[in-house]
């Protein structure tokens, strides 16, 4: 690394979406190549003290991680790495971005009220904001049924929001054997308002079928978790995580009256 031979400051190496990039490596050219470069830039770091890596990616390394260590590889090669989550804007930056949004469009809605809806019917989450702005300036301004206008994307077969990326990503990164289990707790918990133990949830679960163990189940709940479709509202006490994804996922699932 001659950059780091020659730099007395810490040098920093982003790297974004590297769990998607792996995860192709994985499939295309075997679960060798892919823990190669994990180990590789692990030593990098242990190597050189100043050098500072961020891995940012739209899906979690752990999934990546899950299925290599089915496979036999012992390291953990981020244990040297802080994990974190970056989470949803709070309530009331949410509700500054939908009105800097809307003063910007030159919307003449009353802002304020509107801004309050867009934030909680997005779950502060900046994407869903953009796109409900987005909307009220495609339609004149002339809507302003925040939570009709999200039911329409929910339908809508041309899913423009990608909320069905949140059933389409089980298939593609769980292991077969997590698939059916991951899709029944997620049918359980969306089905409910109130946080659930894991014994309610588990015997939901048996209620449908008694193909997994409580040990898988809750194996699976930890990935649903760290995949944030899910949270612990307490020690014992699990739901999912966003309004919005979980009403998306009755409707899509067909579990919505």
């Amino acid at each position: 690394m001659v950059l780091l031979e020659h730099q007395d400051c810490p040098v920093i190496f982003f790297w974004d979406e590297l769990p998607l990039m792996l995860y192709d490596i994985k499939q295309q050219q075997g679960e060798s190549v892919a823990q190669e470069i994990l180990d590789v830039l692990r030593s990098l770091r242990q190597t050189h003290t100043n050098l500072r890596m961020v891995f940012t990616g739209s899906i979690g390394l752990h999934n990546v991680l899950t299925t290599l260590k089915r496979g036999g590889y012992a390291n953990d090669p981020t244990n040297d790495m802080k994990i974190v989550d970056v989470p949803p804007l709070e309530q009331a930056d949410a509700e500054d971005l939908a009105r800097q949004l809307m003063v910007g469009e030159g919307l003449t809605v009353e802002q304020e009220s509107t801004a309050q809806e867009i934030a909680k019917a997005a779950d502060n989450l900046p994407f869903f904001i953009h796109h409900l702005v987005d909307h009220l300036v495609l339609s004149g301004g002339e809507s302003v049924d925040i939570p009709g206008i999200v039911r329409q994307y929910m339908i809508d077969p041309q899913d423009p929001w990608h909320l069905r990326y949140y059933r389409e990503r089980i298939d593609t990164y769980y292991l077969n054997e997590d698939k059916a289990l991951a899709l029944a707790l997620l049918d359980v918990l969306a089905l409910t308002s109130e946080p659930l133990s894991f014994d309610d949830i588990y015997n939901r679960v048996l209620s449908q079928t008694d193909a997994f163990d409580d040990e898988s189940t809750r194996n699976v709940l930890t990935l649903l978790q760290r995949d944030h479709y899910i949270q612990q509202a307490d020690i014992n006490a699990y739901r999912f995580r966003f309004a919005l994804i979980q009403q998306s996922w009755m409707i899509h699932r067909g579990l919505a009256a």
